[in-house]
This record gives C-alpha cells, structure tokens and sequence, in this order.
C-alpha cells in the first residue's frame, strides 16, 4: 500500500452510515383512497431509509394538484395542519437521498408542474444515464429547468410530446430516456406508475379496500393495511384511473431483461421487504451461511456491525457453530449532525453511534460481521474500538464481494478512486482496517444466496448492463462503455 493512498484515506472523517453506499430513493403512491395523503405519509414512513435529506407529497382533489415538499425526515416535514393542505383521494410521495442533483429543496419531489396537456407530477427512483445529454438537447430547444436533477428531463419530455393521453406521453417519453427508473405519475384523475424494462430498482403494487397503492418496498403496505399483490414487472406500466387497473407494455419484449441491484438485498431494503418472492432477511441469513464457508475463521463469538450485519451475522454464528453476541450496541438518537468536541477525543464519529461491551469483547477471539466496506474508513475505527475493548483478535467477515466499481443506476456511491477495494488487494484493504484477518464473501455465493437470477452486480464485477455514455462516466471514474 502506497504513501499516496495511506494519505488519502488516513485523514478522511465519515460517520457510520457515510461509509456505505446510500440508498438510493423511495416512492409511494395511492388513487382512490379516502385522505390519500395521510396514508402517504404513513407509506414514506416505511419507506425512510431509502431516503433522509427530503420528503414531499403531491395530491389530487378538484382537478387540482396540491403540494408539499421540504428538507429533513417524513415526520419533520410534515404536519397533521400540512396534511390537511392536501386533499383528495390520490395522492403520490417521495423521500429522497441526492443521487442526482444536489441537496436542496429545489431539487425535493415529487415535481408537479403546469405545461399545456394540463398538471402533472412525478417521483423518481433511480438515475438516468442519457439525462445530462437530454437536458443539454432541451436546454439548446429553449426548455428551462428549475431543478439540477435528471427527474425534471422527464416533465419537459411529457410537456413536448404531442401525444393525446396522459399515459401515451409517459411513454413517448420512456423512449427517449436510458438509465434506472421506478416512477410514478400523478395527473388530476390518473395515476401512473412504470418500471424500466431491466427492472433496477424495485416497484410493488397493493390494494387497501378498493384503492390500489404503489410502494418501492412492500412493508408500506403493512403499515396501513393494505395487501401486496405483485411486484411491477420490469418494463411494465400501470395506469389507475376510475375504470380501474390496466397494465400496458410500452416497450419491446426484446428489451426486456431482468437487472435489479442485488445491493437490495445486501444493504439497502428493509429487512422484512420480499421482492420477486425472495425474503430479503433470509436472503441475508443464507449469505452468512455461505459466508462462514467461504471464509471460516477460529473465534470464539460473533458480533454483529448494527444494524446493516446482523442478518449475516446470524447465519454466520449459525453455520460455523459459534455464539452469537450483540457485542457492539448502536444508539438510534443521533442524527446526521453534531456538535464535535476537541480532537482529543478521537474516532469521536463512531463512538457516538456505537458503543463496545466491554464484558462480552475482552479476551476473546471476535468475528465482526458487516454487509460491505466502501472507503474502510469506519472499519477501520470499528475494528480499533473492539481491541480497546480487550479483543484478543479481530477477524473481520463481509457479507458481499470487495465493491470495486461506482454505481450510476441510482445509488450515491463515491468515485472509484475512493473504494478501497478498487486499487488494493485483499490483504492491504486488511493492512488498513488493521484487522488480524479479513474475508469477503465470493459473488457467486452471493448469488446463490440470494437465489433467482438476472441482477444487476456491476459495483462488484464492473459489468454495466447499460452502456456508461454520459458525462456522470468520467466523473465517477467509469470506462465509457458497457461490458
């Protein structure tokens, strides 16, 4: 390990959840509900962890499209009075995590706009990779933009075509757009959700009494009692309106290829989320359980990084035969920002989240298990706080392969230069989380652990199923096409 990349990463300061890759976005939507929007906000509330920076609803009621969008957390944004503010029985919701576009509220969805074929909104999960190229095209035609994300190419998109309907000028401008998208649509009597033709991000369709809901992950729908029907296929759009539901095809079959990231179910899904009838929390188990035979380890106990390795964590202990012990304790109290003390309190980010038992740890043979290592800036702290706690060893197991390329589909990932992963081997990413050992597990006993087929792995193995074109290529470090 060079002098040049010790500097880099020695300095670096990241909260525990800075040093994974973020989760992307989370979209709801409901039509023919009673107080639609209450039953959004519910919906984001499940939906949270794809998304802290900003929250918004749209709803309809009167031919009208009422909104209210902010900075923060659901339960900060909102209020009972704001809810009142948006009446009616459709309703569509967002909370966002800056993927495209910076932090800022003009950036918050969902977008609704006024443009001739009358109002229509819109919230997005995902990243388009021809959005840069498209929005400098619409720029050059005199379209103006009020936002920097890649969702508000699909409003000017809708805007220009000269289709009739609603839904045929969602798909004219499907058409013109490539990358991942989970979207839906609110118009002032439909609404409209799509999923792209490899199916990235995930899209689910419930039914509440006689109202359909539409949700990136399924438990939204527990929490207001609604029943899950399907996952949206890939490709598929669904068009709700007062006749009811119809599902369209608007692209070609051919095109059709399954890719949704496998990070859902290594990081970014909750753990009680089933997508394509796989259990995302026995999914994590089963990649403990290939884990503990890719890499076996002699220790006397393993612990858990909460909460993204606790899954793994379990079937780890389970299949190697050793304890389980909850040997790092996280506080669910600390937000995003604090105030630091003096410097002579090192390590002061990780410490404020997580605390070692010191009972459990001291003397003992630990295998710590965690989902990834991005930067390996916080295991690196992780691993130094369970030998201050008396740890005769640290061995530490990753519950997915060394992520050595950025993503672009909708998930905030650093450049390449930055994972660790991408230009150091086994052992020197070991040499600087200064762990007595380390082992990931392999992308093929991911892949069966997962079961089912046709993901998309490339922030592992670097092969993108949509060719890197854009300009987003060279700022992440990426090769300009796809392999």
């Amino acid at each position: 390990m060079d002098g040049r990349w010790r500097r880099r990463y020695e300095g670096a300061v990241f909260e525990i959840d800075d040093d994974h890759f973020h989760d992307q976005c989370g979209v709801f939507g409901v039509f023919g509900a009673e107080e639609a929007s209450n039953l959004a906000y519910l919906g984001l509330h499940s939906l949270q962890h794809r998304g802290q920076e900003a929250a918004g609803i749209v709803s309809s009621h009167g031919g009208q499209l009422f909104v209210h969008r902010g900075m923060g957390l659901v339960q900060d944004v909102f209020t009972a009075a704001q809810l009142d503010k948006l009446p009616g029985s459709s309703a569509i919701g967002h909370v966002r995590y800056t993927t495209a576009g910076g932090s800022h509220i003009k950036n918050a969805q969902p977008l609704a706009v006024d443009c001739g074929h009358g109002s229509i909104a819109v919230a997005h999960n995902g990243n388009l990779t021809n959005g840069l190229a498209l929005r400098r095209q619409l720029e050059k035609d005199g379209s103006i933009f009020a936002s920097d994300s890649d969702t508000e190419v699909f409003v000017h998109l809708i805007a220009r075509s000269k289709a009739e309907t609603t839904v045929d000028r969602v798909a004219d401008a499907l058409h013109q757009v490539e990358g991942a998208y989970s979207l839906v649509f609110l118009s002032p009597d439909e609404l409209v959700a799509v999923r792209d033709p490899y199916g990235f991000r995930p899209l689910c369709l419930g039914k509440l009494d006689g109202a359909y809901v539409i949700a990136s992950e399924p438990p939204a729908f527990q929490l207001i009692g609604a029943e899950f029907i399907r996952d949206i296929n890939p490709g598929e759009m669904v068009l709700i309106n007062e006749s009811g539901l119809q599902s369209l095809r608007p692209f070609r079959t051919d095109a059709e290829r399954r890719h949704m990231c496998i990070f859902e179910y290594v990081y970014f899904a909750r753990p009680d989320a089933t997508f394509d009838g796989i259990s995302v929390y026995d999914a994590r188990k089963r990649m403990g359980h290939a884990l503990a035979a890719d890499q076996p380890v002699e220790a006397d106990l393993v612990v858990p990084v909460p909460d993204s390795g606790v899954a793994a964590a379990l079937g780890f202990a389970e299949a190697a035969g050793l304890p389980f012990e909850l040997g790092l304790i996280r506080s669910h109290y600390v937000g995003r920002t604090f105030i630091e003390p003096a410097q002579s309190i090192r390590h002061f980010g990780v410490r404020l989240k997580l605390h070692p038992v010191k009972s459990l740890l001291e003397g003992k043979r630990v295998a710590v298990i965690d989902d990834s290592i991005v930067r390996g800036t916080t295991s690196r702290k992780i691993v130094k706080m369970i030998r201050d706690a008396g740890a005769k060893e640290v061995h530490l197991r990753i519950s997915s392969p060394p992520t050595t390329w950025p993503c672009f589909y909708g998930i905030d990932t650093p450049t390449r230069d930055e994972l660790i992963a991408a230009h150091n081997s086994v052992d020197e990413v070991n040499e600087y989380v200064t762990a007595d050992s380390l082992g990931y597990l392999s992308l093929d006993g991911l892949k069966r652990a997962v079961g089912g087929g046709g993901f998309c792995s490339a922030c592992f193995s670097g092969r993108y199923p949509i060719p890197v074109t854009d300009d987003i290529a060279l700022r992440r470090q990426l090769p300009l096409v796809g392999v």
